[in-house]
């Protein structure tokens, strides 16, 4: 690969990055939706959670499933990642992960599931219903689909929604990105 090559990838990389990370203005009239961050679950214990919970604190917001066998433990280990790296900042966050698989995802599979990845992850569900309706608010993308022997996966989109102290949306970051990364982006976003 050339210098010119390795330039204009890297500055590619560069805007990816930037574009990932930017604050995306709640109210803003060109933004193609809006999250209010609104949900009302049960947490591991059988507590109802709501979003107003966690008001004062940083809330970052993963959608995924236990059984997932790569993208959900990758990025809540790389959530995990960041928080250690901003330590003691990482007090300031609430790590929330809301599964889309309440058939499977028991309380106690919740529970310790998360435990094993990162103590501080806060796990919520609700039945069928009440999962459908959060993830639409959220926008999110997901869907059962058989893989035989009565088996299934579910295909979901992959991002960490972020909100401010106040509840208000602030951005929405791609599942994809490292540890050292996220930290940086959540360092930025909490100035």
């Amino acid at each position: 690969m050339t210098a010119q090559c390795r330039a204009v990838v890297a500055f590619a990389g560069a805007l990816l990055f930037a574009a990932a990370v930017a604050p995306v203005p709640a109210q803003a009239s060109s933004a193609p939706f809006t999250i209010d961050g609104s949900f009302s679950l049960k947490s591991v214990d059988g507590h109802t959670v709501t979003d107003r919970d966690f008001r004062g604190k940083w809330m970052l917001i993963y959608f995924g499933y236990t059984y997932c066998p790569d993208v959900c433990p990758t990025v809540l280990s790389q959530i995990g990642n960041a928080l250690r790296r901003i330590d003691p900042r990482a007090s300031r966050f609430q790590p929330i992960f809301i599964t889309l698989d309440p058939a499977r995802d028991s309380p106690r599979v919740l529970k310790s599931y998360l435990q094993a990845i990162d103590p501080r992850f806060i796990g919520l569900r609700g039945d069928a219903e009440t999962t459908k309706e959060v993830a639409d608010q959220f926008h999110v993308y997901f869907r059962l689909r058989q893989i035989g022997g009565g088996q299934y996966t579910v295909d979901h989109s992959s991002f960490v929604y972020v909100f401010d102290p106040k509840g208000r949306f602030v951005a929405l970051l791609t599942g994809d990105m490292r540890g050292h990364a996220l930290a940086d982006a959540f360092v930025r976003l909490a100035r």
